[in-house]
């Protein structure tokens, strides 16, 4: 379902605009549709009213619980399960945030990622993006969103845009707090400063080498790390926010000394942060972590040298629940593993 969709059918039913404010408003946030001192029947219509119970279970089953995976970090990996049975991830971080996936499977096939093992199978609309943080503000406080689960929101621009305008205006989120991760592609850049909620970026970094990135990120638009870190910037000054360079560490492929001059010689002097994020290990994938001291090490020597990094545990270490990792422990043995063999700009229903 589209938030478009949701918009249209309360009209239908007689809303005005307030009463549709008010309706979208108290989903987002996980509110009761009748609270408040007013009651519905003094303001709101009665074919309003009277839909409302049904409608408000149908919101609560586009996302529903499946399991929860509380971390020792104070993080939880959440299994959440759609109205048509496909399960994704969404993560509760610590410091009231939250991680949201944007589709089902991805076709970016990130080769150190299980989500891109399984290929694209479908958009998440609007609506499913957003009942998952409706989700989670009825377990915990949600202050801010990112937009890095499953999925590559560039690859679905048009629900993930507008679930950003709702969460950014009826969800009460601040605008930087909400968080467009993307590999890099031409129109997400082109789109995001377009919107009145303008969120914080995030690029996939991961590499300072374009040979090295084409491996790394197969199906990922063929921009340089340099073109990257460009158009990054340009969106950084722009909005006043600054970009948040992803960096997941891998051992012996992106920890050497080479790159770590390469980060230097890009984002030294940028209007950014590097948040470095040691591999979150999948079974059955050739890809190690390198130790804690290693990291650390690693953060130090970049900011002695002027490039402001953060050093972040990946959340869901503790439960293997990293990359689809709960999902894919979750789906039937006989499941077929279904590759896409690009990505696609069409919109879910």
């Amino acid at each position: 379902m589209r938030i478009q969709t949701l918009r249209e059918r309360l009209r239908a039913l007689g809303a005005r605009p307030a009463h549709e404010q008010r309706v979208l408003r108290l989903w987002a946030q996980a509110q009761p549709q009748d609270r408040g001192r007013r009651r519905l029947e003094d303001f709101m219509p009665s074919t309003l009213r009277e839909a409302l119970p049904a409608l408000s279970a149908e919101l609560d089953g586009l996302a529903r619980l499946q399991s929860e995976h509380p971390g020792e970090d104070g993080s939880a990996r959440l299994l959440v399960t759609l109205s048509d049975g496909q399960a994704v991830e969404s993560v509760l971080l610590p410091r009231d945030g939250l991680c949201v996936s944007t589709q089902l499977g991805c076709a970016v096939g990130c080769v150190f990622c299980m989500t891109g093992r399984e290929g694209l199978l479908r958009q998440l609309g609007s609506a499913e993006i957003v009942a998952q943080v409706a989700l989670a503000r009825r377990l915990r406080p949600v202050k801010k969103v990112v937009f890095m689960g499953m999925g590559e929101p560039a690859h679905n621009l048009d629900n993930v845009l507008e679930a950003i305008d709702l969460l950014g205006t009826e969800g009460n989120i601040g605008h930087k707090n909400l968080v467009f991760s993307t590999v890099g592609d031409p129109r997400a850049f082109e789109r995001l400063p377009q919107g009145r909620v303008k969120p914080a970026l995030a690029l996939s970094l991961h590499t300072t080498r374009a040979d090295l990135r084409e491996q790394l990120l197969p199906r990922a638009p063929r921009f340089s790390p340099e073109a990257l870190v460009e158009a990054g910037e340009h969106y950084a000054r722009l909005t006043g926010y600054p970009v948040q360079y992803q960096w997941t560490l891998l051992e012996g492929i992106n920890d050497g000394p080479d790159e770590l001059a390469g980060i230097v010689r890009l984002l030294k002097g940028k209007y950014g942060v590097l948040n470095m994020i040691p591999y979150n290990s999948v079974p059955d994938l050739p890809y190690r972590r390198p130790s804690w001291e290693r990291a650390v090490e690693i953060a130090r020597q970049l900011h002695r040298q002027g490039v402001l990094t953060k050093l972040r545990q990946s959340a869901g270490q503790d439960v293997d629940g990293g990359c689809g990792q709960l999902r894919a422990r979750s789906q039937p043995a006989e499941q077929p593993v279904r590759w896409a063999a690009r990505a696609t700009g069409t919109s879910a229903a």
